[in-house]
């Protein structure tokens, strides 16, 4: 195919509510060295998008000043260096900016296969999160079988990957929810207990599941007073991973607490990271995650699809308390694919 000298992309016009989302014509990318231009199929959307749209998150310096962290596609043009890949390869890419577009040129290491029975715009759900507990939860926090994992948000994206990787690894993922119908969607990506959080006390059902333990790692999406919290749900010998602080920034702790136990406190943001750490993470996902994703033991998020045009529409749905899963926006293109899906065994809602 021949690729166009421009495209349609995702604009932050202005810092801002959603609104501020629109579409313009902008030139096409090119690949540089060690990187592959993606067509894509669909663009996956997630906190860290509403954080640049706020002005809150803003991208590196070397980084796309478009929105959009993952996407689903097929490889259109290779840059100098690149071995492993080839035109038409069907792939998930973690980018590092732009998604929302027609057309993103990525890093190499940070391209994955298409999971077999997966379409490409299902895939686009999938490497922002999976990247982000593969690196926070598996790789530096040493999740191992038999630990009990307390995870925040367990039904959105985070939440989501983290029950499956968890589950897994031979760890029992329990799910802090809010709601019946989160809770249901929790188990039903493998959560062994699930926790209601308006109306239980999540430190003494943790306490409760663990049987006085306490768990062994803890996935934090909320910082602020549920840090204090989750040091009283720990372990001994437990670990904190922090990877976002939705409720604020600020919290006040029993530093105590964390010496008793003998804890550990990370924290991390993926967005930074270089491509060789990258790179990294893509490495131990395709020998773990992915053959999971194509054989069945992992199974899809619930995952729902709009236009690319109607972005601003995906960041409300996002912000709404009721929302639970995955939005992906779907490209002309992918709109067209998503028509005749093909091998997929994976269906994508309407949002």
């Amino acid at each position: 195919m021949s690729i166009p000298h421009e495209m349609t992309a995702i604009a932050i016009t202005e810092f801002g509510g959603p609104e501020v989302l629109q579409p313009a014509r902008l030139s096409t990318p090119q690949p540089g060295p060690g990187e592959v231009l993606i067509r894509v199929a669909a663009a996956g959307l997630n906190a860290p998008d509403l954080g640049q749209r706020r002005g809150t998150y803003n991208p590196p310096p070397d980084a796309s000043p478009l929105p959009g962290l993952e996407v689903g596609g097929e490889i259109v043009a290779i840059g100098r260096g690149v071995r492993g890949w080839s035109l038409g390869d069907e792939v998930a890419a973690l980018t590092h900016g732009g998604g929302y577009a027609e057309y993103v040129a990525v890093a190499a290491g940070q391209v994955l296969p298409v999971p077999a029975g997966w379409s490409m715009a299902s895939a686009a759900a999938l490497p922002e999160t999976f990247f982000t507990v593969e690196q926070t939860l598996v790789m530096r926090a040493g999740l191992a079988p038999g630990m009990q994992v307390l995870i925040h948000g367990g039904a959105g994206g985070i939440g989501g990957a983290a029950i499956q990787i968890a589950r897994l690894h031979g760890a029992s993922p329990i799910a802090v929810v809010s709601g019946p119908e989160k809770a249901a969607y929790a188990r039903r990506l493998g959560a062994a207990e699930t926790i209601d959080r308006t109306t239980e006390d999540f430190v003494a059902r943790t306490l409760s599941i663990t049987g006085g333990r306490g768990a062994d790692r803890v996935v934090d999406i909320v910082g602020g007073d549920t840090l204090e919290k989750n040091i009283r749900a720990s372990a001994r010998f437990g670990h904190i991973v922090i990877v976002s602080t939705l409720a604020g920034p600020m919290a006040e702790i029993n530093a105590s607490h964390i010496l008793m136990k003998q804890l550990t406190l990370s924290g991390s943001t993926l967005r930074p990271q270089t491509r060789e750490v990258k790179a990294a993470i893509a490495r131990s996902l395709f020998k773990t995650a992915w053959p999971a994703l194509a054989d069945g033991r992992l199974v899809q998020p619930r995952i729902r699809a709009l236009p690319l045009a109607e972005a601003a529409r995906g960041h409300r749905e996002l912000e709404k308390p009721d929302h639970y899963g995955k939005l992906i926006l779907l490209t002309p293109w992918g709109e067209t694919l998503a028509r005749h899906p093909g091998n997929s065994d994976n269906p994508i809602e309407s949002a």
